[in-house]
This record gives structure tokens, sequence and C-alpha cells, in this order.
């Protein structure tokens, strides 16, 4: 028990933000891939010489031209379109990002996940269809980079700011987003690097650099750029632009809601405009972002030629590498240049983008919840099972028995760590179960039916319950050994291993399966119930016909306990629905069982005299299902 609470804590802290990044891969390249491809032909030529001198030495990974439009599976490179997706969601800095793409392995085969991506999405007709691409994909994307899921998630560095005054201009919001020590954000991720890639792009007019101190100027520009980029996509996805506030299940169930849904806004420059988010974009919505996009881009091209003098590398090098600035393990806007000229480039950009939700407060947007984090819950549920057989040991012919249950549980709630295919959930529950009497008899004989529950096999009888759910890496309850030992020791790899094991285990097939009339998983393993029958006042009795001593057959009447032990094995869930706080679903749960019976006594039988012997009683296997009506309150 103890370890239960540990690892529900744990799980709690690690995953309460789930992963929550703007844009998938492929979304972001192709914003980036439409804003190159847009540039005006003079832009765009000096783009390409940039690029043909940046990848001198890395001819090997960095593809020929700038970007490369039909690059599908299993890329032989990777292009400058695919450098703001791998930024972000797969590094931490500029520095790691262009580490990644140029000495990793990975990152080759992370192109080649995202590509397959990119068609399935484009080929979904319905919603499961892009779930079930989603699934796929961030299953296989979590197993090459064990980071996937819990990068940046301490932080709201993907997101915007919530807006604090309907009244505040343009101006004095982006400020506010800059200001030190505000919370870390994509406007604040997205000017930081921007300058920086600014300021090494001015370092190329009027010094004496050679060929080579040139192309590693270049390089880090480019990358830094590129990192800044990927903010600024952000900047356009629904999810994001809500506003981030409120605690971890508020945010992602927000997120999540208006990706799906879309939000209607305005940018600064007064533009109506409807966003969509993440797995959702439109073309539109990929347009408008890459414009934005463009124009960051222009000015990068333009400081190379000087345009900017007074943006200017403060750094003792001569030849500055990419930022380091790590947006995962920082929360806060650190100490930085002020740089007033920096304001004009930075304002042409920023007037494109959306304006926020406002903050918690009269006129804010709706806010949704994700099943994140500590619930209560209720479950009565309605039951039937085969059973082969019953306690005794001549009793093998199949029936039926049906029963009604109902339980409270205690847990966390941690769906959707990657996507909705994920399952996360944590609880020990408690509660009352009553069965009817077997379909079957004592004995196999026609008319003892007539005699309904005197003479059935199994009589009605009731239990305690106790069920217990709780994800897996390998083999159930690994996590119950493991995690307080790694806790301690190792938090990466509890990390990782906790992140595969919410999402499927280390195989994956039992990953949530949407499909258009509700939502299917495999659960062997990941949940047990444990019912404890006779340990009322009274123990249950039965009828048992058995050969006594001599072996001649004998009627007894026996009193008995027995614990029944449960196993789930596929759920089917046609619909769930969610409020604030409150979550309730149906759930059809498919399970397998044996029951053991103990403490056997004879009250009867139909000698006089007393007898020492007791008829011995076997175990029984059933399957059977389970119709659940869930219900959860979240804290």
């Amino acid at each position: 028990m103890k370890n239960l609470i540990i690892n529900s804590l744990l799980l709690t802290f690690l995953f309460g933000l789930g992963k929550t990044y703007a844009w998938v891969y492929p979304e972001h390249r192709d914003i980036t891939l439409i804003a190159i491809e847009k540039l005006p032909s003079t832009y765009r030529a000096l783009l390409d010489t940039l690029w043909s001198q940046a990848r001198i030495g890395y001819e090997f990974r960095l593809s020929p031209a700038v970007i490369e439009p039909e690059l599908l599976t299993n890329p032989p490179y990777i292009d400058y379109a695919a450098w703001p997706a791998i930024a972000g969601d797969h590094s931490c800095s500029a520095e790691n990002m262009l580490y990644n793409i140029l000495q990793t392995e990975w990152i080759m085969q992370v192109a080649d996940i995202t590509a397959q991506l990119k068609i399935g999405l484009a080929f979904a007709k319905e919603r499961d269809d892009r779930i079930n691409a989603l699934r796929e994909s961030d299953l296989r994307l979590q197993s090459v980079d064990p980071d996937y899921a819990t990068r940046a998630g301490s932080n709201n560095v993907h997101f915007l700011l919530a807006l604090p005054d309907v009244n505040m201009t343009a101006l004095n919001y982006v400020l506010s987003c800059l200001i030190e020590g505000a919370e870390l954000n994509a406007i604040s991720a997205y000017a930081w690097y921007h300058y920086s890639a600014l300021s090494k792009a001015s370092m190329l007019v009027n010094q004496d650099l050679t060929r080579e101190e040139g192309s590693a100027i270049i390089l880090s520009a480019l990358a830094d750029e590129a990192f800044a980029i990927h903010f600024l996509e952000d900047a356009f996805a629904s999810g994001h632009v809500a506003g981030t506030w409120g605690d971890a299940s508020l945010r992602k169930g927000t997120h999540d809601y208006y990706n799906e849904m879309g939000l209607k806004t305005s940018l600064w420059n007064g533009e109506k405009v409807v966003l969509t988010g993440d797995a959702w974009m439109r073309m539109e919505d990929a347009e408008r972002a890459a414009y934005t996009v463009g124009l960051s881009i222009i000015q990068l091209i333009e400081a190379t030629n000087g345009k900017y003098p007074t943006i200017m590398y403060n750094g003792d090098e001569k030849v500055p590498g990419p930022g380091k600035f790590n947006v995962c393990k920082n929360n806060y806007v650190p100490a930085h240049i002020k740089n007033t000229d920096f304001e004009i480039p930075l304002n042409e950009v920023f007037i494109k983008t959306p304006v926020p939700g406002l903050r918690e407060g009269l006129g804010d947007l709706p806010r949704f919840r994700a099943e994140v984090g500590p619930f209560v819950g209720f479950s009565p549920a309605l039951r039937g099972s085969l059973i082969w057989g019953g306690f005794g040991l001549g009793q093998e012919t199949l029936g039926a028995v049906g029963g009604l249950e109902i339980a409270v549980r205690l847990g966390v709630g941690l769906d959707g760590v990657l996507n909705e295919s994920g399952d996360g959930l944590v609880f020990l529950g408690v509660g009352w179960r009553q069965d009817a009497s077997s379909s079957t008899g004592v004995e196999d004989e026609e008319g003892l039916e007539n005699y309904g529950n005197i003479l059935a096999a199994i009589p009605g009888r009731s239990a305690y319950n106790f069920r217990i759910r709780l994800p897996f890496y390998v083999i159930p309850g690994d996590l119950l050994v493991a995690g307080p030992i790694l806790f301690l020791i190792d938090q990466q790899s509890l990390t990782d291993m906790a992140v595969t094991a919410v999402n499927g285990g280390i195989i994956g097939w039992e990953a949530g399966i949407e499909t258009s009339f509700g939502r299917f998983q495999f659960v062997l393993g990941r949940e047990m119930a444990v019912y404890f029958f006779g340990r009322t006042k009274e123990k249950d009795a039965l009828f048992n016909v058995s050969p006594d001593q001599n072996g001649n057959d004998d009627l007894y009447i026996l009193s008995y306990e027995s614990t029944q032990f449960e196993f789930p094995i596929l759920e089917y869930r046609p619909f769930r629905s969610f409020s604030t706080d409150q979550s309730s679903s149906m759930l059809i749960q498919f399970y397998g069982g044996f029951d053991v019976p103990s403490d056997v006594q004879v009250q009867l039988t139909t000698y006089s005299e007393k007898t020492s012997y007791v008829p011995p009683l076997k175990t029984y296997w059933y399957i059977g299902a389970r119709i659940v009506f869930d219900w959860r309150y979240y804290f």
C-alpha cells in the first residue's frame, strides 16, 4: 500500500502536464517549408547561399537545398524546414538541437516516423483515424527519443501568457513577456533566440573571418533562428493561444479542447482569425503562421547584410556556438541585454501573432479539464459470468452467474500523457458485491432447477471486494518495486520507465485504440480484483453430493469461504463525458478469473451421527463481462 501511494504521487509529479507541445512535427515542418517557399526571390537566393556555407563539413546529414518539398519517409538527410520541428519537441536548446541533428542517428528515425505521421494525418477521414495515427507515431517517437513525453513538461514555454487586461497594447504585452522573472513563455523563447540569431548574423559584416569561421557562425545563427521559429509557430496553435493558467489538469484539458475545436480570436494588428491546433492544422493555419515566420527569416537574412548594427553579440568568442539557454529546465525569463533597437524588428513580427485569451476572471475563455490529478470515484456495475462447473468435484457443467456490485475508488488520473491512447489510471477501490445463484444445480439431474437457489451449485452470496489498477513496464506490478528504488538513485530512468508504462508498456499493445463507435484497450495485467465471499457474520453455505468414506454418495450441507481473483482483459468504452471537475463514462470490461474455496466445514449430513470427514471442494474458473458506470470527481 505504501509503495502504491508513493508511485501514484510520483506519477502525478512526472506526468501531471502530459505532452502539450504545439503542432506536431510535420506541421512545424510544413509551416517553415511554406515560409521559405514564399520568400521573395532575392531573399530566397541569399538564404540558399547561407545554407550552402553552413552545411560545409556536414553534407552527409544536411540536405543539398535549404528545403526539400518532396522529403518523405526514410529521408537520407535533414533539411532546414525540419529544424524548427526538432527544436523544443526533440531538444531543449539550439546547441542541443544542432547536436541532435548533426551527431545522432535517432533523429533520422524521428524524421522517418513523422513523415509517416504526415501521411497518416493526410488520409485520416474520421477523428478516430487521426487519433490512432498520433497513437502510433507518439509510441514510436517515445521509443527512439525517451525524453519525448517529458521534455519541457515542467513549464509553459510552448504557451502564450494569458492577457492580463483587455486594454493592454501589443508593445506592453510583449514587454511583459520578456521582463526578467516572468514565467517562461513562447514569446520570450522566440525573442531570446531570435535576438541571439540576429546578433550572430551581424558578426558576418565587416569582420576578418576565414571560410571555416564564417561557416560556423552561419550555422550557429541558423540554429538559433530555427529554435526561435519553433516557438513563434507555437504562438499560432489555438490550444496555446487560449492562455495558460490554472492547474495542470485545466491547462492540458483546455489545450486539447481548443486545438481540436478551434478558437476565434484576432491578431495584434486587428485581423480576425479562427485558429486550430496540434494535429488539426488546416492549410490556412499553416499559411498564416508561415507568413510571420517568413518575416522573421527575412530579418535574419538582412542582419547578415548589416541592417541591425546595434544588435551585437556580446560574448568573448570569435566564433560563437548555438545558444545554450535551456527551455526545459528554466521556468522563468532570465536577465538579458536591454536593447531598445530590438523592439522594432520584434514588433514587426509580433504584431502578426494572435492575441491570447484573458487570464482567470471576468471574460475569460471557458476552461476544460483533462483527467489528470487525484480523484474520488463511484462505480456501480452489472456483471455476468460463465462458470466451468462449481466447487463440487463432480460439477463440470457450464453455467452462468449474474450479479451487482458497487464500489468507491481513490486514485490518480493520468490519461493522455502522450495522447488520448494513453492510460495512466491508478486507483484503489473497495466495495460490495451481490451474486444471484448459479444456473446449474448441485447435480446435473432433470427437475432440480425447480428448486432454484436451494439446490443451486453455487447459491446466492455476497462479498467484499478490493480492486487495484496500476500501469506496468514489462510485468504487472514492476513499478511498485522499481519506483521507490529508482526515485532515489536514477529519476531519469524512472521517468522513461513510467512514460512507457503509461502508454501501453514496453510492448505497446495496451495503448487504447479509437474507433468511430468507442475506444478499445487491452488491459491484462493493469488491473486486478479480489472478492472475499463468506466473510460476513455467517459463512456461505451450499449443498454438496460426495462419496463418503465408504464410497457411498451422501448429501452434505457445507459452510465455506472463498476468494475470487479476477483479471480484466479487454475494455470497451462507448462514451465518456467530462466537465471541469467530474467525469463519467460507461465501460464494458471483459475478464477472466478463478474462485478458490477455503475453511470448508460440515454443517449437516444425511447421517445422524457426527463425522470428521469433510468433502473436498475444488477451484473453478470463469469468464465474463461487467457493465460499469465510472464516475469520478477530481480535486
